[in-house]
């Protein structure tokens, strides 16, 4: 404001205050009608824009009134989305009304009206288990240490993309971090137990301390 105020050019003021010339000339002309510039005035009105370029996103009260129906009514968010898009009304995906409900937006509903009371759980992962050698939570303390070699991890590794069933077996020697990869038809206990004996036999006897 004191640059503008002695007559200074935009770049010169640019150069003092250590900005790009161009941001001063918008910052100016932005506030043309504020002749002349006033810092307080310009910072108001540069608030006031933020405030309204704020987007309001897809709430809106009527819509909160019917998903807080639905909800009550036992509804799942998915079967909403359903419904509204069969009646073709303007309406959200799942995963916002989830957002708003545990937000605490629907006011009159709350993760109670839910079916599984927000407490929906996956089913526990029973893919790829398998009966060789001992949990590394069960080993002997000492192993952890890695100090002596022979004791090793063992894991799955299955890709994200396509209908494949294959994946991956693979063994890791703790000490040495030597790495070994067996692939499998599927993630069985039987293809794992298979994949092990091939990964075994590998190396000689007693290699495999425990796994």
């Amino acid at each position: 404001e004191i640059l503008h105020q002695q007559g200074k050019s935009s770049r010169a003021i640019a150069e003092e205050l250590g900005r790009h010339h161009a941001t001063i000339c918008r910052e100016i002309r932005r506030n043309a009608e504020l002749e002349p510039y006033d810092a307080q005035r310009s910072q108001h009105a540069y608030e006031q824009r933020r405030r309204a370029s704020v987007p309001q996103g897809k709430w809106t009260e009527e819509q909160a009134v019917e998903l807080e129906e639905k909800l009550h009514a036992t509804w799942s968010p998915e079967q909403i989305v359903e419904r509204f898009r069969a009646e073709g009304q303007p309406t959200v995906c799942c995963k916002t009304i989830y957002r708003w409900l545990y937000a605490g937006r629907l006011a009159q509903a709350d993760v109670k009206v839910l079916r599984h009371k927000g407490k929906r759980q996956q089913p526990a992962e029973k893919r790829g288990k398998f009966a060789v050698g001992k949990s590394i939570s069960e080993r002997p303390k000492e192993i952890r240490s890695r100090d002596t070699f022979g004791h090793w991890e063992l894991d799955t590794v299955v890709s994200g993309r396509g209908k494949s069933k294959g994946c991956v077996a693979t063994f890791i020697e703790r000490k040495t971090r030597l790495y070994t990869a067996i692939q499998m038809p599927d993630r069985t206990a039987l293809s794992m137990e298979i994949a092990f004996g091939v990964a075994a036999s590998q190396y000689p006897v007693g290699v495999f301390q425990t796994a």
